[in-house]
């Protein structure tokens, strides 16, 4: 059975979408520009970056856009480069652009059994463009072709009259009521992130466990809780723009490097250790899971998303998916560790700078 090596979450700043939905984090930054990534290089050559003799081993690819993930161009080109190395892809999408899952069904059927579909149910935006029926014909569809699936549904204020018949249709069309995402506030200061909500943050959770969904308990139960033990973000996980290749230990960290320039150039994984310079886990469902902080228990990946009842998840993406980051990782020396925390202490000065300079001029735009 494979073991997973590294997670690397990774961003395509489209911002073109065909829906609009007013809880989107790019809506609400006012960054929709309907334009598609300027891709620096080409998915053949991101395909050569993500050799898996580089990468120590088999990863898990999660790819999301900005705005709809599948509306860019030549992303069948660029899962199908990913995917011939071996390694498993996971696709955000709103799932209504029918002919351009098509293309990545058609072009990964090799490797079907390696691709993973996470569909956001939009539902009011579904039902307003008369595009229900599409979104969970395509869910099906991918189940059909071999592929994995999961269905969430962003938690907000605007659902709250529509929570039993989004239930009923999740469970009519697949089997299962949907998995819950808890929705933020983007616009939230520096320290404390809120939630997108005008309840309190217990009435909130309390709409949210009606779908006995353990994505979103575990969410909460994460939520603006500071991490302070020692994380391997930046080693057995990261961040990564696909269309600039610039790769990031984490979301709070200005070390980079671009991995796509030169295939064959070593990639310097380093991790966060102590010094984490987030709030809070931004991604806990994903990192944490994983096991990017090994002296925590938490529950898997495959666990917090998959509806085993209704076989969400094929047999090989259940066993990938349920296994741990230290299972395929060594944990650091404490001389290793010691260097680590020095440079993230570094590291979290120059983000921290970054970031209220980046707020000054937000400021001063309005």
């Amino acid at each position: 059975m494979e073991k997973i090596k590294r997670f690397i979450e990774c961003l395509i700043p489209i911002t073109g979408c065909n829906l609009k939905c007013g809880y989107c984090y790019v809506i609400q930054r006012n960054k929709r520009s309907l334009q598609s990534a300027v891709m620096k290089y080409s998915p053949e050559q991101i395909g050569l970056a993500m050799n898996k003799m580089r990468w120590g081993g088999t990863c898990y690819f999660s790819i999301c856009g900005a705005g709809e993930t599948i509306l860019q161009k030549d992303i069948e080109e660029i899962v199908f480069n990913i995917l011939k190395n071996g390694h498993y892809v996971n696709i955000t999408t709103n799932g209504t652009i029918t002919n351009q899952l098509n293309k990545i069904l058609d072009k990964s059927l090799s490797f079907i059994n390696h691709l993973h579909f996470s569909f956001s149910f939009h539902y009011l935006e579904l039902l307003d463009k008369n595009l229900l029926d599409v979104f969970f014909d395509n869910v099906k569809k991918c189940k059909e072709k071999g592929a994995s699936i999961m269905v969430q549904v962003n938690m907000c204020d605007e659902y709250l009259p529509y929570l039993e018949d989004m239930k009923n249709l999740c469970i009519k069309n697949i089997g299962a009521m949907p998995q819950i995402a808890a929705t933020r506030k983007e616009m939230s200061g520096l320290q404390k992130i809120e939630l997108l909500t005008s309840h309190t943050e217990q009435e909130y959770k309390m709409f949210g466990k009606s779908f006995n969904s353990p994505l979103f308990d575990f969410t909460m139960k994460n939520f603006n809780v500071k991490r302070k033990e020692f994380c391997y973000a930046g080693d057995w996980s990261g961040n990564l723009n696909l269309a600039t290749g610039i790769f990031r230990r984490c979301y709070a960290s200005c070390i980079h490097q671009d991995i796509f320039k030169n295939p064959k150039e070593k990639i310097n994984f380093l991790a966060v250790g102590n010094h984490c310079g987030s709030s809070f886990c931004m991604n806990s469902s994903h990192f944490m899971s994983l096991g990017t902080i090994p002296s925590l228990q938490a529950p898997t990946y495959a666990h917090l998303r998959n509806r085993k009842e209704s076989g969400w998840y094929t047999k090989e993406m259940e066993n990938f998916l349920s296994g741990k980051l230290k299972d395929n990782n060594n944990e650091y020396s404490s001389f290793k560790k010691i260097i680590c925390n020095s440079v993230g202490l570094i590291d979290n000065l120059i983000y921290f700078i970054y970031v209220r300079i980046k707020k000054n001029r937000r400021k001063n735009a309005y």
